[in-house]
């Protein structure tokens, strides 16, 4: 029988949890730099990245090559019983490459989510308090304290209950969508009349860029503000650079851009790769406030996912990554800038480095209707892209940055077919 994108969809229908979700009806067979052929034998380009976790490209020689090197080795320990050097070198090289002019210790694990609820168990630990602030429309992940910070019931939380508590919501910045950053400092400060005392907040987190939520970036005078509130009532700042980190912005960490440090910051996604590995890296005195055996996971800093890692950074050191990250991101914003004036629909066109945005409108209002259509359009074309925001009326795109200009060129030809069929006058 041959097998074909609609057999294995029966196939996944039937026996896969229906939470678990799919973006397109596609199975893949193989996969290179920026390309992705299906079990049919077809072939797309990648804006998706795998959800911004293939910065250096699907399978790039390097890290291949370093992850079989290390898997004629062997392939796992647990760290917390048997140690080994890649770990150390890994956490040696975050320390170096997280901003801020302070010594810092890391942790690894293997998700974001596990980044995450691994920075607010430090900073609790700290500061001896319990409370955090989150934002509206953030991300930080489906895990069950995760799933408390994250801004956004559907589908994330829906039919799940009420999430921990503890969690205090503040306004995300959004000059676009009518709050500005003295309407998001006014939030936090009526959650500290309101709801919890300044010496109840353990931390304050927050994406630089927000990701689920549409890619907004915080304005650095929103992020010195956050900074001089955290130090002025000593509450740790976690800067969840998940979906940012690696790259992606323009700077390894999108924080780099904000003009100060957080006191935490996670990390996972494009650091390995494509193979599963996060962490946190922190002040070491606060890294240091939770004893042995209180971080750590039995997958975490895996052997493989720590080789792919170090190969990750020599591949950004070695092929100029950052500075390549910054010329996709004019290319494809220049290029996005002509189709905003063919169509109005196109309300917004915005990203740091190379995570970018295009927000849909319509007669001033969300359109996701229009973001789906161009989706399935632009798929049917040869072009994965992938959705976000609060609404679900934004297109993201996430190419890997070691993709050659001919062949983002030959995206953005296939996202301006689409837009031409979908958005007409």
């Amino acid at each position: 029988m041959t097998t074909t994108n609609d057999s294995l969809m029966a196939r996944r229908q039937a026996a896969v949890a229906g939470g678990v979700g799919q973006i397109h009806p596609i199975f893949t067979a193989r996969a290179e730099n920026a390309t992705v052929w299906d079990v049919e034998g077809r072939e797309f380009i990648d804006f998706a990245g795998g959800i911004a976790v293939l910065n250096t490209g699907h399978l790039h020689p390097k890290v291949k090559a370093a992850v079989a090197a290390q898997l004629d080795n062997f392939s796992h320990t647990c760290f917390m019983v048997l140690g080994y050097e890649s770990y150390i070198q890994v956490c040696e090289k975050l320390n170096q490459l997280v901003p801020g002019d302070f010594a810092k210790k890391t942790a690894l694990f293997t998700s974001g989510s596990e980044a995450v609820e691994n920075a607010v168990k430090v900073a609790r630990a700290f500061t001896k308090r319990a409370g955090v602030i989150a934002f509206t429309s953030g991300y930080h992940g489906r895990t069950i304290a995760a799933l408390a910070l994250t801004g956004k019931v559907a589908p994330y939380s829906k039919g799940m209950g009420l999430m921990s508590a503890n969690v205090f919501r503040a306004e995300f910045p959004c000059e676009m969508h009518g709050v500005s950053d003295d309407d998001a400092m006014a939030s936090i400060e009526r959650i500290f009349k309101n709801d919890a005392e300044p010496s109840d907040i353990a931390a304050i987190i927050l994406e630089p860029v927000q990701g689920e939520g549409g890619f907004y970036a915080a304005s650095p005078a929103f992020m010195q503000r956050l900074r001089a509130l955290c130090d002025r009532e000593g509450i740790m700042l976690i800067a969840d650079e998940v979906q940012t980190g690696a790259g992606r912005t323009g700077t390894f960490f999108a924080m780099e851009q904000m003009g100060v440090a957080a006191d935490i910051t996670t990390f996972a996604k494009s650091i390995a790769g494509g193979f599963p590995l996060s962490g946190i890296t922190g002040r070491a005195q606060v890294m240091d406030a939770i004893g042995p055996g209180g971080l750590g996971g039995t997958y975490g800093g895996s052997p493989l996912a720590c080789a792919a890692a170090l190969a990750v950074i020599e591949v950004f050191e070695e092929e100029k990554l950052l500075e390549r990250a910054n010329a996709i991101g004019d290319r494809i914003k220049s290029a996005l800038n002509v189709m905003q004036v063919e169509h109005p629909q196109i309300a917004d066109v915005r990203g740091l480095g190379a995570m970018i945005a295009i927000e849909l409108m319509e007669e001033g209002k969300p359109a996701p209707h229009y973001c789906a259509q161009v989706l399935s359009d632009a798929r049917d074309r040869g072009l994965i892209l992938l959705s976000c925001g609060t609404y679900g009326n934004v297109l993201r795109i996430l190419v890997p940055l070691t993709a050659p200009d001919a062949q983002i060129d030959a995206g953005l030809g296939i996202l301006k077919a689409s837009f031409d069929a979908v958005l007409k006058s």
